[in-house]
């Protein structure tokens, strides 16, 4: 029966072509916009490569201080003696990585004033993120102990200031410091990983950093087990207790939290700097509810096609019911046809998707994009395309298999 199922349908898409080349390009669009989506959002917040042991770290990313009252509120980013007291020595890490923001810097060749963004790491930093060195090598605790002026580039940012010369080796001058430039790494783009010059926390100005609790910082705290996870981020609100504001009077209570990549982001965009929860859940079911809503609208459109398309045939289905055909049956052909056509727009969409993603990567709007359609997003797609089919196949295969013999005979649905 399936094999004839789709002999049927391709009959009837090579006898409408064009009814066919509409309901594939309006597939293919939405499928686009909905894997592009979902791509980008799984590089995000679950990605591979440089920061491929996301799944187990956590980020300590704000402190949050209230007054007794709740009259009162801060939030600031974590100062280095945070880290260094309240979170190295947590139990159940192997590393615990202190780095700074990406802040810009002017960069000095001669005449020549060039704009980068620069992050101060320490040794575990480079532990912890997987780089791919190009060219010399990362720094390493000796460097980090003896305050050598050190740094290294991306390859972007070495070829920008060297052209295609090797870099290793070379002198740069930031802010009035002289760096020896000894490695070049792979551009990259992910939250923490994110730079085009990184330097040795040591290597910072003055040594006032040591002495705030609040400051530019991050701290990267690495399980030795993603099962330890649950009790670390239970220990990091423990640790938070301990802490003592710089103004205890005005802010008595203090909170920080050891959070994935998603509940950053979620914590940032609603705020919920008091609480455990920091709504990464409801982000992601917000962002489901979208596409759903968005992939909504065109599935009604092909419903009302698909519709047009059954009383076209109410002839055929007519002859078909006069020689026993069930309502079932005929309901299944109809669901094949818009499954199989919904499929092959997801096949086209998938191809168009990693040609727009290309092209994403090649405009550099988003600086160091680097992002393809892995197999995730594939099944991804694929299901997207399935459940467009039942949504946009359902309602006319049911009005079809309801059609009256006679009246369908007489060409009168």
């Amino acid at each position: 029966m399936l094999r004839n199922y789709l002999l049927t349908a391709w009959k009837v898409f090579m006898r409408r072509k064009l009814f066919t080349a509409i309901n594939l390009a309006c597939i293919v669009l939405t499928l686009v916009v909905l894997m592009v989506t979902t791509a980008l959002l799984e590089t995000a917040f679950f990605p591979t490569g440089v920061e491929g042991k996301s799944g187990r770290f956590l980020q300590v990313y704000s402190i949050y201080s209230e007054s007794a009252d709740r009259g009162t509120q801060r939030t600031s980013r974590l100062g280095w003696k945070t880290v260094e007291r309240h979170l190295k020595h947590l139990p159940g890490l192997e590393r615990v990585a202190a780095l700074t923001g990406a802040n810009q810097v002017s960069v000095y060749q001669g005449d020549r004033v060039s704009e980068l963004d620069m992050r101060r790491v320490d040794a575990d930093y480079w532990k912890i993120l997987d780089f791919k060195v190009l060219g010399g090598r990362l720094p390493t605790e000796d460097d980090e102990r003896a305050g050598r002026m050190v740094a290294v580039l991306n390859e972007t940012s070495a070829r920008r200031l060297f052209g295609d010369a090797a870099a290793p080796g070379r002198r740069i001058s930031v802010g009035g410091q002289s760096f020896e430039v000894i490695g070049v790494v792979a551009d990259v783009l992910h939250m923490n990983a994110y730079a085009d010059i990184w330097a040795p926390l040591t290597t910072f100005p003055s040594t006032d950093y040591r002495s705030r609790e609040t400051g530019d910082f991050t701290a990267l705290l690495l399980a030795k087990n993603a099962a330890d996870l649950p009790r670390i981020q239970r220990d990091v609100e423990r640790a938070a207790l301990g802490f003592v504001s710089d103004d205890p009077h005005r802010f008595a209570l203090t909170r920080f939290w050891g959070d994935s990549k998603l509940d950053v982001f979620a914590r940032e965009l609603l705020h919920n700097y008091d609480q455990a929860d920091s709504g990464g859940a409801r982000v992601l079911a917000l962002v489901g509810a979208a596409m759903l809503l968005f992939m909504l609208l065109p599935a009604l459109n092909l419903v009302n096609l698909n519709m047009g398309r059954t009383l076209e045939r109410s002839t055929e289905i007519g002859v078909r019911k006069a020689f026993g055909a069930t309502g079932l049956q005929l309901a299944g052909q109809l669901v094949v046809e818009n499954v199989l056509l919904c499929l092959a727009g997801g096949l086209l969409g998938l191809a168009c998707t990693q040609g727009v993603l290309w092209l994403l990567e090649q405009s550099h709007l988003i600086p160091y994009l680097e992002v393809g359609v892995n197999l995730a997003v594939f099944g991804c797609g694929m299901l997207l395309a399935f459940v467009f089919g039942l949504l946009s196949g359902l309602v006319p295969a049911w009005k079809m298999s309801r059609l009256d013999p006679v009246h369908a005979l007489k060409g009168n649905a």
